[in-house]
């Protein structure tokens, strides 16, 4: 839990307890930005909340522990003053971490709707790439995009992914089944791209 990734314009670190009030706020700030690919709250779960945040980083606390998934979220380096007073823009998770012949994991990932087309979770993408197949020892990387999601779809390709297919209806998100692009990324093209 004491993992930091440094870029050029970002610092990527594992929440804790007392970001609750900056995740919270980043989530409110987003909302509608990111609420056609999120999955639907539960029910009667009020979006967002500082209970909601709260329970989103200790549940991403509780599987880094495990080594089961790992979040970053994403804060931007260039701001004066330390961690409490910067925003978070984004997060970037590697899920369902998968050893054994598989070697596998999950990216998902999103940014601040201020912070889109500038280039950034490109680069926050292109690190945590470099502690998957690094630290994590990880053999191959996979995300899903739904098709009318081309940021996101030209973020994998600029690291190297590639389209694998389409998968029908995936995903429920937003309430509905959703297709998704499947994208895939292994140790030996990311290494031709370092």
């Amino acid at each position: 839990m004491r993992m930091r990734i440094l870029t050029e314009r970002l610092e990527l670190l594992p929440g804790r307890p007392r970001d609750v009030p900056a995740l919270y706020h980043a989530l409110r700030r987003n909302v509608d930005h990111l609420r056609p690919y999120t999955p639907a709250p539960e029910p009667g779960e009020k979006r967002p909340s500082l209970t909601v945040a709260a329970r989103e980083l200790a549940r991403w606390r509780s599987l880094w522990q495990r080594g089961d998934s790992y979040a970053f979220y994403v804060w931007p380096r260039e701001a004066s003053g330390g961690r409490d007073d910067r925003p978070i823009i984004g997060r970037i998770t590697l899920g369902r971490v998968t050893r054994g012949v598989f070697q596998n994991a999950y990216l998902g990932y999103w940014i601040d709707r201020d912070h889109q087309s500038s280039g950034l979770m490109t680069e926050a993408v292109r690190a945590v790439l470099k502690f998957a197949f690094g630290p994590l020892r990880l053999h191959r990387v996979q995300a899903g995009v739904m098709p009318e999601n081309e940021r996101s779809m030209r973020v994998l390709e600029k690291n190297g992914f590639w389209r694998e297919g389409l998968a029908l209806r995936y995903l429920k998100i937003a309430g509905e089944w959703r297709d998704h692009v499947l994208f895939a990324l292994t140790l030996e093209e990311w290494e031709k791209t370092i």
